[in-house]
Parts: C-alpha cells; sequence; structure tokens
C-alpha cells in the first residue's frame, strides 16, 4: 500500500499563499459541478477527445465562438444552465506532460467563482493534478483585508477522475506532494526580510522539519566562529540580525545511498559593501530561494518515505552594508582550511555555500545537490527560465535532463579550464570573483567545485532567474516566486533512491 505523509504545514510565518483544493475520485460524480473539458487542435479544427464528461452539442458551440483549442485556451460555455469550460491543448500530435501541465495552470487561474468542478485525466493524471495545484497558486501577502474578508469557503474544489488504483493513488500523492512542496518554497521566497531573517527562518525551517519527521539542528554565530564558518560570518557580520546554519536529515531504514543538499540562504542582499543599486532592489527578498527549495525537497523526500538518505546543509545570512561588514580586499578562512581573497562582497553567495558544502562533504555523501540564486550572469546566458547546472559531467547531465522532464528548463554548464588563472589569488588560494564580463555563472561554479570532496558526484544549479519571476503569470508559473527547482530536486531524489 503506497502511502504519504499528510501536512499542510502550520507555521508562523505571516502569511501564506492559497490554491485550489483537489479530491481524487473514481468516477465522475453524479453532480460534477462546472465540467473541464480538454481540447485540442486538429487538421480540421477543434476536437474534442473521448472523456468521462457529458459532451453532446459542446463542439458545435465552441466552433460558433470561435474556440481553436490552441495551447492555453480558455472558452467558457452554458449549456442546459450548465457551464463547461474547454482548455486547449494545442496540436494533438505535440502534446507532453508539461504541455498539459503548463494548460492545467492556465486553467486554474481561470476559475475564480467557480466553487465546484470535474475533469477527467485522459492527458495524465499526474501532470493535471501538479499544473491545478501549481497554476491556481495565489499570494496576497499582509493585504489588509478590511471589512470584507476572505471567505474560508471560497476556494475552489475540483474532482480529479482517475481509475481506481494502487498506481493511480500512489501517482496522485507523488504529483500532490511535489505540488505541495513547490508551493512551500514560493511562500518562503514570497515572504518579506523583515519577517525572514536568519533566525526566524531557522525557526520556520524547524517547524518544517518537526511536521515532516526530519531531525533538525540550528547552529548559531557563536558555534559558526568556535568552528571556522568564515564564508557565513563574512558574509553575516554586516547585519545586526546574526547568520545561522541549519542541518536537516532524513535517515530511512535499509538506505545504502546519502544525497547532500545545500541551498543558498541569503535572506536579503543589498550586495554589502559594494553595494547594489537601488533599483529593483526589493527583489533580493528572493535571494534565499536555492534554500528554501532545499528544505522543501528534503520535506518531500521524508512525506514521500523515499528509500535514499538525505542531508540539507542549509546557511543564512543577511548581506548588508555596515561598520562591522567584510571589505573588498579581506581574506577569510572557509570552513575546511581554504582561504578566499573577497574583491567584491556582493558575491557574496558562494561565500556561505562553499563553507556548506565543504562541511556536507565532511561525510563522504554519494551526491550532492546545490542550489542557488547566485549570479546574474545566469540570466544573460540562459535568459529568465533556464537554470544553468555545472559539477560532474555524467550527473550535470542526468540532472538537467531531470529538470527539463518535470518541465523546469535547464541546460548543462561547462566548468572552464581556462578560468583555473583567473580563480588564483595573490594573498590567498581564491579568489571569489574575476572581475571580468565573461563566463560568471562558469566561474562562480568553478570557485563551488573547489570546496566539493574528491569522490562525490556533485552539481551546481543556478536559478537566478528561474526562481523569481519578474514578469506576468505564464502556464504553472505565478509572478514572484516560482519554487524552482523543487520538483527538479525531488525528482532526483526519487530516482536515486
Amino acid at each position: 500500500m503506497f502511502t504519504v505523509k499528510a501536512t499542510p504545514f502550520d507555521l508562523s510565518l505571516p502569511a501564506r499563499g492559497e490554491t485550489l483544493h483537489l479530491e481524487l475520485v473514481p468516477s465522475v460524480p453524479t453532480d460534477p459541478g462546472v465540467a473541464l473539458v480538454p481540447v485540442t487542435r486538429g487538421d480540421d479544427g477543434i476536437e474534442i477527445p473521448v472523456t468521462g464528461l457529458a459532451t453532446e452539442g459542446l463542439l458545435e458551440s465552441l466552433e460558433v465562438l470561435g474556440a481553436t483549442g490552441k495551447e492555453g485556451e480558455v472558452t467558457r460555455v452554458l449549456r442546459d444552465a450548465t457551464m463547461v469550460i474547454a482548455f486547449g491543448l494545442g496540436d494533438a500530435e505535440e502534446i507532453d506532460e508539461d504541455v498539459v501541465r503548463r494548460c492545467a495552470g492556465v486553467l486554474a487561474r481561470s476559475l475564480t467563482g467557480v466553487e465546484r468542478a470535474t475533469v477527467t485525466t485522459e492527458f495524465g493524471l499526474r501532470p493535471i493534478a501538479e499544473g491545478l495545484l501549481l497554476g491556481g497558486y495565489s499570494f496576497t501577502g499582509l493585504k489588509n483585508p478590511g471589512e470584507n474578508p476572505r471567505d474560508e469557503t471560497a476556494t475552489t474544489r475540483i474532482n480529479v477522475v482517475a481509475e481506481d488504483s494502487e498506481s493511480a493513488r500512489a501517482e496522485y500523492a507523488r504529483a500532490v506532494v511535489a505540488a505541495e512542496s513547490t508551493l512551500l518554497a514560493r511562500d518562503l521566497v514570497n515572504t518579506p526580510a523583515n519577517f525572514l531573517y536568519p533566525e526566524s527562518y531557522a525557526e520556520v525551517i524547524s517547524e518544517i522539519a518537526g511536521q515532516s519527521g526530519l531531525k533538525v539542528e540550528v547552529f548559531d554565530e557563536n558555534y559558526l566562529e568556535e568552528n571556522g564558518f568564515g564564508g557565513i560570518l563574512a558574509v553575516g557580520k554586516g547585519s545586526a540580525r546574526p547568520p545561522r546554519l541549519v542541518h536537516l536529515a532524513w535517515e530511512p531504514a535499509g538506505a545504502d545511498t546519502t544525497v547532500a543538499l545545500v541551498g543558498k540562504g541569503i535572506t536579503f542582499d543589498t550586495g554589502g559593501i559594494s553595494l547594489k543599486p537601488a533599483s529593483n532592489m526589493e527583489d533580493m527578498i528572493s535571494d534565499m530561494g536555492g534554500s528554501a527549495a532545499v528544505v522543501a525537497a528534503i520535506s518531500a523526500a521524508a512525506r514521500l518515505e523515499l528509500g535514499v538518505r538525505v542531508e540539507a546543509w542549509v546557511p543564512l545570512a543577511e548581506n548588508m552594508p555596515s561598520g562591522t561588514a567584510s571589505h573588498p580586499g579581506d581574506v577569510i578562512t572557509h570552513y575546511g582550511g581554504i582561504t578566499s581573497e573577497i574583491l567584491n562582497t556582493d558575491a557574496e553567495g558562494r561565500l556561505v555555500l562553499a563553507d556548506a558544502i565543504a562541511r556536507a562533504s565532511e561525510d563522504e555523501p554519494d551526491y550532492l545537490i546545490e542550489t542557488a540564486t547566485l549570479t546574474g550572469a545566469q540570466l544573460v546566458a540562459l535568459g529568465n527560465r533556464t537554470a544553468g547546472v555545472m559539477g560532474s559531467e555524467e550527473f550535470r547531465d542526468r540532472v538537467a535532463d531531470i529538470g527539463r522532464s518535470v518541465g523546469e528548463a535547464a541546460w548543462a554548464m561547462p566548468l572552464l579550464e581556462e578560468q583555473e588563472e583567473e580563480l588564483t589569488s595573490p594573498v590567498a588560494d581564491i579568489r571569489n570573483v574575476h572581475n571580468a564580463r565573461t563566463g560568471g555563472m562558469l566561474f562562480a561554479g568553478l570557485y563551488l567545485s573547489r570546496f566539493v570532496a574528491e569522490d562525490t558526484q556533485w552539481v551546481h544549479i543556478d536559478v537566478a532567474g528561474p526562481a523569481w519571476n519578474t514578469k506576468g503569470a505564464w502556464g504553472y508559473t505565478p509572478k514572484r516566486a516560482t519554487g524552482a527547482p523543487v520538483r527538479t530536486i525531488v525528482e532526483a531524489l526519487t530516482r536515486l533512491a
């Protein structure tokens, strides 16, 4: 019998996002509510695939309304006092799981005012469920409800029809956990930095751990000082809010593979003394997106009871300019003894990650997955939606492929031999930037490679663009926090298990 640990998480965050409520059912209910019907675009116009929902006369109505079945098109039709919402999947020959997921996401955003609905799953249970949950997410934050508080009964409830089998229930549960974990990461990233700073963030992570069945340890600034975590301390010492390092562990009985996860947790990034421009600096609440993804992913591993040991190391710091902040030209000693010259205090993420990677590598994991909103150079190289994946060549290619398979665009990138010389410093073992416009994302990956144990298969996933959407919503991706690359990491852990 497949089981999954249920949550929703009860967390001390000031606000949470909301999404649709799904229920898996074995057949179309007698009263299905609004019928959600997939349609496609064929050679001769719009087509309605075979579905368990009543569609008599629907094709003619859609044609009268000018519907084409193109991807993302949503058309409402009122038939005999019953509402039908047709959602387009595009060309019938080009439909894959992510097309279905994206179109279900667009459908989810169109369901405002719909109380009950039913959808069938001829095009895949998992992409339908994930698309609805991911696309239906909304985060209103701390807006004052005034005299019109939200109606707690207003959530759209959708019957998801699938065969009554153990495999269908398992597929549905995996889809729900992957989606809920992504939404958890979105909530964390969307939380303003005055509420989520190293100490409070560590407390929230501890709450997640307790409700997921994870072991948790939180190390404060005194521990970091005593044990030589010079990178985390160097970044955090400019803030009145001291840094933290959080360790999470999922330890199933009988697991013979260990995966380390590391995620960048800069709760706000001003750039430090190398101050960022003021324009759009408010988006830097997202600079802890890597840590949110790692926390959500290890929680998913526990909820799914994956047969792989997972250890997560999450460095948390706030990068602020002050009289106690690090200077350009400072030399620091990382955990494990490597020294680094800080040429730019805005290249701070790699400093905290270096300490965490070195500590994670000390336990000799079989694999190490690290992710971060690390470089603006990632956006220059690959755009807003595609993550750059660097590391051990075989594992790098595998993880990039996994990302694409779940709809989180990713591309394998090299670590350049010619940058080895640029990494050297006259006063330390290495330096944190190379003061060049070329290959900045790759240089950051090369820097991090120095802290990975020699025999560990590892990847660095740069999600500077993919984790934070400054444009409008598209597919199942909302504006602001996206939750990338949670589903990539969860799928990688699932396959390694």
